[in-house]
């Protein structure tokens, strides 16, 4: 290896020494030449090993490359730069591929069938959760001899920490991939199942018990092991792990009648304190906050009834609601106590949907808390022992379109190179760099940070007169061009982003099932 690097770094100065004979002074001391030919020098320098100790998966949800330019370039704004020339925290990782979504039985595909391919390493159908493609969806007879071992598994087998962190509901598909075997995403707690309806469905557990059941099942399906559990558990999704009865509401000032779910009288959260006596649970920010994480040794929150809030809206939150980055430094802080190591999943749910409510606004700003969240993780971890994967599990309808000159808003109308009006479409109308394939259209809800207020409102696709809307406010909703309820996913390739251990084999153009592999050999998880 030092042999090649020698090599090529006495190619790459024969090299200099040609183009400083053939090319012109003012090119090779253009700042663009000279950053570029730094970047190539960098990557020589880079050493390559295998093996990690600790490994961290990022998924942003929904989070294609459009997503990832558009947030990069609104980011940059937000401090005060054009934008365009910037890069995400994670975009700076030495190592990327561009990942194929589809599911077996779907071109276009959802969170359930992309997650359990990157957590367990081999495809599957839309919609369901932990099982193989043979799976009937709806039907609880079919899980039994589908099931599969995810990555999360295999790493309390072998004896590592495991965690979950998620702005979405805990039980939603993306998390549930990791610990859950389910014929149906939708089947979050056991109301979801209608089991009066379907009778069939009672030999089936719904994914919310799966949490709490966790380690006795996987003590269960392998004889002979002996787990600790998972040891950190972060999101939203309070609703279903409690009982339909207002007495259990927690957010008591803002509930109107009951804020659980759960058909069964089951108070998951007191059945989780009771397996584990020794760990936290909680729900708000203050509580979070008093967690020791060198001291605690599990930690169960559950901050929102539903799905936690938009970044840009957590203030608004009764019992307060830590950032993505908070969490992921939190689960850090208790996962490394173990000296074996950890396997740690990250989710940003809430990107996702930001697109399909139609709000750009906030599904980048969403996307960049989540690029803080990774760079938290990069600050608390030794690059030398832990790989940090970052990909997301599909795409949106997102586009960036017409011929903004640089440092144009990227949440604004489009101004063209040498103009200072916005552009008109053949019209006669603006229009804006960001907009939708499909969904519910365009809003104008001024300073509103929660985008999901668009769903109690008729659609609104098409056109519209833009020139007198701030559409670089927060409650600015993009055009659609296909009236929908609700925008959709897309199907074209997403990126993965990769350092440490053995983040060299993130290259080239792969299946999604391959994310799980790379865990796997780092890891070496299925070894004895």
């Amino acid at each position: 290896m030092k042999g090649i690097a020698t090599l090529s770094a006495l190619a790459l100065a024969v090299s200099a020494g040609v183009q400083a004979q053939v090319l012109p002074s003012s090119q090779t001391s253009s700042a663009w030449y000279s950053d570029a030919q730094a970047k190539i020098e960098a990557k020589l320098q880079r050493t390559q090993s295998d093996k990690a100790k600790n490994v961290i998966l990022f998924v942003g949800d929904g989070m294609g490359v459009s997503t990832l330019t558009a947030a990069r370039i609104l980011e940059g704004q937000m401090q005060g730069e054009s934008g365009e020339e910037g890069y995400l925290s994670f975009e700076r990782f030495p190592y990327s591929a561009l990942v194929k979504t589809y599911n077996v039985d779907a071109q276009t595909p959802d969170s359930a069938g992309t997650m359990t391919a990157m957590i367990s390493g081999l495809k599957t159908d839309v919609g369901v959760i932990g099982v193989d493609e043979d799976i009937e969806r709806g039907n609880c007879a079919t899980v039994a001899g589908n099931e599969v071992v995810t990555a999360l598994e295999l790493a309390e087998l072998k004896g590592l920490s495991t965690g979950i962190v998620s702005t979405a509901r805990i039980t939603h598909a993306t998390p549930a991939a990791t610990y859950a075997k389910s014929a149906d995403r939708n089947w979050e707690d056991i109301s979801d199942m209608k089991i009066d309806e379907y009778p069939e469905r009672k030999d089936c557990e719904d994914i919310a018990s799966q949490l709490i059941n966790f380690e006795k099942s996987l003590e269960a399906r392998f004889p002979g092991a002996d787990v600790d559990g998972i040891e950190v558990a972060f999101g939203g999704g309070r609703r279903h792990f409690l009982p339909k009865d207002s007495a259990f509401n927690v957010e008591k000032e803002q509930s109107a009648g009951e804020e659980g779910d759960r058909s069964d009288g089951r108070d998951l959260t007191a059945e989780w304190q009771q397996l584990y006596p020794n760990g936290v649970y909680v729900n708000g920010q203050s509580d979070f906050d008093a967690i020791d994480g060198d001291s605690t040794e599990r930690a169960f929150a559950l901050f929102n009834e539903s799905h936690m809030r938009y970044e840009a809206d957590r203030k608004n939150d009764q019992l307060g609601e830590p950032s993505i980055a908070e969490m992921t430094s939190k689960a850090i802080d208790i996962l490394d106590n173990n000296d074996q190591g950890f396997f740690l999943m990250v989710e940003s749910g809430r990107i996702d949907h930001g697109h399909h409510a139609g709000s750009a606004y906030n599904a980048l700003t969403d996307t960049i808390a989540f690029a803080d969240a990774v760079q938290a993780a990069v600050d608390a971890t030794d690059a030398s022992e832990t790989l940090i994967l970052v990909t997301a599990d599909h795409s949106h309808v997102f586009t960036i379109a017409g011929y903004p000159k640089r440092g144009n808003p990227i949440l604004g109308k489009v101004v063209e190179v040498g103009k200072d009006e916005p552009a008109l479409a053949d019209d006669g109308m603006p229009y804006t760099t960001l907009g939708y394939t499909n969904g519910l259209g365009m809003r104008d809800y001024g300073q509103e940070t929660n985008a999901d207020k668009t769903y109690g409102e008729a659609g609104n696709a098409g056109r519209h007169d833009l020139s007198a809307i701030d559409t670089t406010a927060p409650g600015f909703h993009q055009e659609a061009l296909v009236p929908k309820s609700s925008e959709t996913h897309a199907g074209e390739d997403i990126s993965l982003h990769a350092m440490g251990p053995g983040a060299y084999k993130a290259a080239g153009t792969i299946e999604q099932n391959l994310v799980y592999h790379l865990i796997n050999e780092a890891l070496e998880l299925d070894s004895e």
